[in-house]
């Protein structure tokens, strides 16, 4: 009786493991398939669990046992083929910096500061520290632009779009902002901010910021709009000639589908690959986090520094990345190449919400 227990509480925590890797493949953007994509490492550890325990209490005589060993470990590969990218295990995406030139160095600091968080110094204190050249905030209102202009006397180049409703943002630069816009690329309460970036080498770069909604329960029902702001911009940027950063909180994961199908179309390079996860959220959470942030960015440079700092009450931990100008860089690929499937699979994203990487703002 005890052993038939056994294997049937088996059996139904392997169907649950199952269920959650695989219903990712229905292509399906309802939300409750999309966020399926965000917890992979977990059950990548609870699959690595789950065999475990089928090793050590399944009696491995019965061809059944071996059937419930068999599929807990094809999740556990699987799952481990989407993460393992972003592990030391895998090659580096972006070379590591030679050397350090100011004139050609750029340092981001990208922060969801959490709307009803209010504790604003410590965010100051960290961009106090850390210095970075472009301070890029997300869900930041009103009450934190007053905060946040305290800035301005180093920070002086500046796009602000206060918002109460989880979507404002702003830009702070120590380096000079040109050609400036704020759009509402699919959603018309969810801004993005276009620019180009000037180093002090004089090289323009040209820089995205962008927040899109995550599918959910109490947001979108699907992830139509989130994926839509994603494959425009990389449509947009694919072919730019000029450098090329997009940053912000993409409310996906770095080992997704739709951010890898947003690496294919854009051939942007992300400097994690190869070096780690750097989970931004949740800070509150240490056993439920994931890469929610993200800096990606054209083979013109080289990685000098990636750091997730410390928190600041917010459920985001800032991401610092500083990036070295080189030119179009050698040896630099993602390695994943675009085939007519994706292809077509990101037309299909973008005519389902009516968009068009026409409408994305080309700083130039």
């Amino acid at each position: 009786m005890i052993e038939a227990l056994l294997f049937y509480a088996l059996l139904a925590a392997t169907a649950v493991v199952v269920a959650l890797t695989f219903l990712p493949l229905l292509r399906n953007d309802a939300w409750w398939v999309r966020v399926q994509d965000f917890p992979r490492l977990q059950i990548w550890i609870l699959a690595m669990a789950l065999i475990g325990l089928q090793l050590s209490l399944l009696d491995l005589s019965h061809t059944t046992s071996w059937a419930l060993l068999f599929f807990a470990g094809l999740c556990f590969f699987y799952q481990a083929w989407w993460i393992v990218p972003y592990t030391p295990l895998f090659r580096k995406a972006v070379r590591r910096a030679a050397e350090t030139d100011p004139q050609r160095t750029i340092r981001f600091m990208t922060a969801n500061v959490l709307t009803p968080n209010r504790n604003a110094q410590a965010l100051l204190d960290l961009v106090h520290k850390h210095r970075p050249d472009v301070l890029v905030t997300l869900e930041s209102d009103q009450w934190w632009q007053a905060r946040l202009d305290a800035l301005e006397g180093d920070y002086p180049h500046t796009i602000k779009c206060p918002l109460d409703n989880l979507y404002g943002m702003h830009v702070y630069s120590r380096l000079p902002l040109s050609d400036t816009r704020i759009d509402y690329l699919v959603e018309p309460d969810k801004p993005s901010m276009h620019a180009l970036v000037s180093l002090p080498s004089g090289q323009p770069v040209r820089v995205h910021c962008l927040h899109p909604a995550p599918p959910g329960p109490t947001k979108n029902e699907t992830s139509g709009e989130r994926d839509a702001e994603l494959i425009i911009v990389a449509k947009s940027v694919a072919d730019a000639d000029l450098p090329v950063v997009v940053t912000g909180d993409l409310n996906d994961v770095a080992w997704s589908a739709t951010t890898r199908l947003f690496r294919k179309i854009s051939g942007l390079l992300d400097p994690r690959v190869g070096r780690g996860m750097f989970n931004t959220f949740h800070a509150d959470y240490w056993f439920m986090r994931w890469p929610l942030d993200h800096l990606f960015h054209s083979s013109h440079f080289t990685l000098s520094r990636l750091a997730r700092l410390p928190g600041f009450g917010s459920d985001h931990f800032p991401l610092l990345t500083e990036l070295v100008f080189q030119g179009r860089g050698a040896d630099q690929d993602n390695d994943l190449d675009a085939d007519a499937d994706d292809r077509a699979r990101a037309d299909s994203i973008a005519d389902a919400e009516n968009v068009s990487q026409k409408e994305v703002p080309q700083p130039s």
